[in-house]
């Protein structure tokens, strides 16, 4: 039985494709980090060696192998540091030359393969022209333009999207116990990475850590010029900096939002009091504004701006314009 949450178009027809034995030797899963896309190309594999009626039956002895990562036939290959090498890639086209071992297939699924180096991702794409008849190959990346248009264009390729979140907040209360009112706050924040939306359930120092970061963002609306300074330089140097903005670029959306009257559609719930609060001193044009200086920030970050800059520019244009 499947569990991926979601993404039952995909699940469909990767079972229609098995079924028909007309399995692709290629296939790219594509979607914003934490969608699914490696849980799903797992269950894939592991219905590929699957040895029950019912694939991925999950019960069998190839379909728990496969989930703990001990098939002789599934190999998973991840990014060394940041970007997947030549070497690996080396040792997987030697290891897809030889039979499979147990099951019919040898399977080899490639995270995040839009961070392969030119010279892997050319290398590896001897491989996808003339795939052996027993191999199948499964990458993922988070979007389709990031790889060579020579790879796509071997690869059948599956562009998964944010799962709903009332899809997320009933898989936690049905698969964890979740109680609802935080399920539905996981959910929203999630915004369809349902691989967050699990890791925040397990591990509740997450939203923990966002509560801290949003009170000190309301810290810094209301401090000084100075104060706002110190705070660029403090937090320039916070290993998490990317995060802690998009948590901000989210809080200045739900802002907007809350100006423009559209309260049904914020991400923070659960802070609706402050939000509605600010929205109250805030003009619309204001919070469009903080919420394009917080996107700009990121970018800039992204290319490697001098972040202590870059939030001295981001927190002193926060103000509250006349509404």
């Amino acid at each position: 039985m499947w569990t991926t949450i979601g993404h039952e178009w995909a699940i469909a027809a990767l079972e229609r494709a098995i079924a028909a034995r007309r399995v692709p030797h290629a296939l790219l899963f594509t979607g914003p980090a934490h969608v699914g896309k490696t849980h799903l190309a797992r269950e894939f594999a592991a219905a590929l060696q699957c040895e029950g009626a019912a694939p991925p039956c999950g019960e069998c002895e190839a379909c728990r192998r496969v989930q703990k990562g001990t098939h002789p036939d599934v190999r998973l290959v991840e990014p060394e540091g940041d970007h997947i090498k030549i070497g690996q890639i080396r040792n997987l086209q030697y290891e897809l030359s030889l039979s499979p071992v147990q099951g019919a297939w040898r399977v080899c699924l490639l995270t995040d393969f839009h961070t392969a180096t030119p010279e892997a991702a050319n290398a590896f794409l001897k491989t996808l022209e003339e795939p052996p008849a027993h191999a199948v190959i499964i990458l993922t990346a988070l979007d389709a333009g990031l790889l060579l248009p020579t790879i796509l264009s071997r690869c059948q390729v599956f562009a998964l999207r944010p799962v709903p979140a009332r899809r997320i907040a009933q898989a936690l209360m049905e698969r964890w116990g979740a109680p609802e009112e935080r399920a539905e706050t996981l959910a929203r924040l999630s915004a369809g990475a349902v691989g967050w939306a699990i890791y925040a359930w397990e591990h509740p120092e997450v939203l923990a850590e966002r509560q801290e970061r949003l009170r000190e963002l309301e810290a810094l609306l209301t401090a000084s010029r100075g104060e706002r300074l110190q705070a660029a330089e403090r937090y320039s140097k916070h290993p998490a900096l990317n995060e802690i903005i998009g948590l901000w670029q989210t809080w200045w959306r739900d802002v907007l939002l809350e100006c423009a009257g559209c309260e049904d559609l914020i991400t923070h719930a659960d802070h609706h009091e402050a939000l509605r609060r600010i929205a109250r001193l805030w003009s619309l044009p204001a919070a469009e504004a903080a919420l394009r200086s917080t996107e700009n920030a990121l970018d800039q970050l992204e290319h490697n701006a001098n972040a202590r800059l870059v939030l001295e520019v981001m927190f002193l244009s926060w103000q509250p314009l006349a509404a």
